[in-house]
């Protein structure tokens, strides 16, 4: 399958001719940090070109161990007040160059972290944990191909406007629900169609856009790729969304229920397996909509085996926070059931598609979660499946939702941790040192969470109790 270089992306010695006829001036150099935000520095174009391309950037080690309010969390192994908080060096990756057009004469690359003595990648930055398993799946002779399908919520507010609400009865952008309707995709389009030209032009092909189940909600659809790319352009678009919106007075969420009277944001994770050299799709052969495992790839029925074995394990990398189980409720479209099924919109595993492009939708992660945790548990899971030959169970048919003696999506965070803890499959396939970093990652937000007195408590009790 031939691959074409998008428009947008740069090389390096295009970007220097940029610089030099001031086109560009700004590279914003960055890396995901363990919620998926892109950190890093907005750096001099020249700068850039004479220094960081050669030698790279630093960057303080607390942004890979700290919670979303930029607090050292103590705790962790990796860094700590007792050693200091020094730095790490941040290495271009110089296949994400591209340029960010919704910005100034800007250009955006994505760095890998690696140690600043010993020069390795730091194991437990998100992008390197993706990379190990990529590193797997290479080795077994597969190139795993995936999409991420985002949903958000498009806002009548300002993130300022928020704040001073107190983060509480803030205007969607609509008032009735808007699945696929066009007119109020029209009312909208000066804010998705500008994010569609903008990802287009930086690097990031788009499918389309489409209303989704909420007032205001709305998707946009990227090209699917291998996995380390689709969890960058991922993080990017988030990036670009939100300060597309912030350009034009709005504001876009992408938690995973942000109303309580709403829809969820999904982030619907696509997979299928491809040979090595990308030629060959190996889950073509066979079709799935009769639910005949028999008359299926062998590639394809572990891979959904292992995906279904591990699914309450890989949970918590797929909703990350306590926030993010509110969106497993029935008749939501978020699911709460684990079973697959074929083009059914109720079970947690979609299987959709015939020939080359028979792949499996797992719907469970929420649009809050980190992309690069995400594949790379999807990855590891079907990994597992494939090493030792797990068998899918039979195809379920009618409503999951509905339906008795199924494993359960966790209910909550503190289950999803206990899940993921006890998992040996993810303590092999990530090291026990990246699993003890990612508890004690998920362990500090359900912390946080429970030493806060929320506006519900106080509007339930002030009076009352």
């Amino acid at each position: 399958m031939a691959e074409t270089r998008p428009i947008g992306m740069l090389t390096a010695p295009e970007l220097r001719d940029l610089v030099q006829r001031r086109e560009v001036d700004t590279v914003l150099t960055v890396f995901p940090d363990l919620y998926g935000r892109l950190v890093g520095k907005r750096i001099s174009g020249r700068f850039f070109c004479d220094e960081i391309l050669g030698h790279g950037m630093h960057a303080c080690d607390y942004l890979l161990a700290c919670d979303m309010e930029m607090d050292p969390v103590p705790g962790y192994r990796f860094a700590s007040w007792a050693d200091g908080y020094g730095d790490v060096h941040c290495v271009p990756d110089l296949t994400t160059l591209r340029l960010a057009t919704w910005l100034e004469r800007t250009a955006l690359v994505l760095c890998d972290v690696y140690d600043e003595e010993r020069e390795t990648l730091v194991e437990i930055a998100p992008r390197t944990i993706l990379k190990r398993q990529l590193e797997r799946a290479a080795a077994a002779g597969i190139r795993p191909m995936g999409a991420s399908e985002l949903e958000f919520f498009v806002l009548r507010e300002t993130y300022e406007s928020a704040h001073r609400k107190g983060f509480d009865n803030l205007e969607p952008f609509g008032w009735y629900i808007e699945d696929y309707h066009t007119l109020q995709g029209f009312k909208e389009e000066p804010l998705i169609g500008a994010i569609r030209r903008h990802l287009d032009a930086s690097g990031i092909p788009v499918e389309f856009s489409k209303g989704e189940w909420g007032p205001g909600q709305h998707e946009i659809n990227v090209r699917y790729t291998d996995f380390l790319e689709m969890a960058d352009r991922h993080v990017i678009y988030k990036q670009l969304a939100k300060e597309v919106a912030i350009q034009q007075g709005l504001a876009v969420t992408f938690m995973a229920k942000f109303d309580e009277r709403y829809a969820g944001s999904s982030m619907h994770l696509h997979s299928s397996l491809w040979s090595a050299d990308n030629e060959t799709p190996l889950f073509a052969g066979g079709t799935a909509s009769a639910g005949d495992l028999t008359q299926l790839p062998e590639h394809f029925r572990w891979w959904l085996g292992g995906l279904m074995r591990h699914a309450r394990a890989c949970t918590l990398l797929f909703a990350p926070y306590v926030n993010s189980y509110k969106r497993f409720r029935a008749g939501s479209f978020a699911p709460t059931g684990i079973a697959w099924s074929y083009d059914n919109r109720t079970a947690g595993f979609r299987v959709i598609g015939h020939g080359p492009s028979l792949r499996v939708e797992c719907r469970i992660p929420g649009a809050d979660g980190n992309p690069y945790l995400a594949f790379a548990a999807t990855l590891a899971a079907g990994l597992d499946g494939l090493v030792n030959h797990i068998e899918p169970p039979p195809m379920f048919r009618g409503d999951v939702y509905a339906a008795e003696g199924l494993p359960r999506v966790p209910g909550s965070l503190p289950e999803a941790i206990a899940e993921f803890e006890a998992s040996a499959m993810f303590r092999t396939a990530f090291g026990a040192a990246v699993v003890e970093h990612l508890l004690h990652f998920a362990r500090t937000e359900q912390r946080k969470f429970d030493e806060v007195v929320t506006t519900w408590e106080r509007r339930r009790f002030l009076e009352r109790a």
